[in-house]
């Protein structure tokens, strides 16, 4: 589905919805053309925490939704906090919901995607029917270790980065279920990562059932 309106030319991301449609009208003519309106399934947590491995491990084996990395697209031009990195997470709700005009919903995996804050004030967010949320946690003493056991040229093993994840971890775990919508959690401290692959898919399953 294209930003550009079909009849005027307008590039209008912010168009109208219109659920009985679905159909997303141009603010501009008011042309409006019909669209799947489907759900964003995303797996969050702190860097350590086990998203990586697990996207990689369902890759393949759950055909009935599209799994993508949010590192994939990272820029250096996308490093802006001041705005809450908002070009970041429109590019990615942009690219989910052309995907899903395909008819296959997309498992979104990455750190910030899980703040639903992040998420849910975004443009494109309207164009998708519900936003799920999955984050994975661990012990932060376990979540040190993984991090000091990664190749140095990951530089994650710094103070500076440990701190910021451990402070990430830590915010899942106390602040997921006041979200909204609320975060749901997997820890993985003391479970192999074959279970956590199981439990990932296991909820992406349910997600879709429901």
């Amino acid at each position: 589905m294209w930003n550009t309106c079909w009849q005027c030319g307008g590039y209008r991301p912010d168009k109208r919805i219109d659920p009985q449609g679905p159909t997303a009208i141009c603010p501009e003519c008011g042309h409006g053309h019909c669209f799947q309106q489907l759900p964003l399934l995303l797996v969050s947590g702190a860097s350590g925490a086990g998203k990586s491995t697990v996207c990689h491990a369902l890759m393949g084996r759950l055909t009935q939704v599209v799994l993508l990395d949010s590192d994939n697209l990272w820029q250096p031009e996308f490093n802006k906090p001041d705005d809450n990195y908002s070009a970041f997470f429109e590019t990615w709700l942009r690219m989910c919901k052309n995907i899903g005009q395909s008819g296959r919903p997309v498992v979104l995996f990455g750190a910030g995607v899980g703040v639903p804050s992040n998420l849910e004030s975004c443009i494109e967010r309207r164009y998708f029917s519900t936003l799920h949320y999955l984050a994975l946690t661990v012990d932060d003493e376990v979540l040190i270790e993984r991090l000091q056991q990664r190749p140095a040229w990951r530089q994650s093993g710094t103070e500076a980065y440990l701190a910021e994840h451990v402070q990430f971890n830590q915010w899942f775990r106390s602040r997921s279920a006041l979200e909204s919508p609320a975060v749901e959690l997997i820890d993985t401290t003391h479970i192999p990562p074959t279970t956590t692959v199981k439990q990932v898919a296991q909820w992406i399953r349910e997600t879709m059932a429901a």
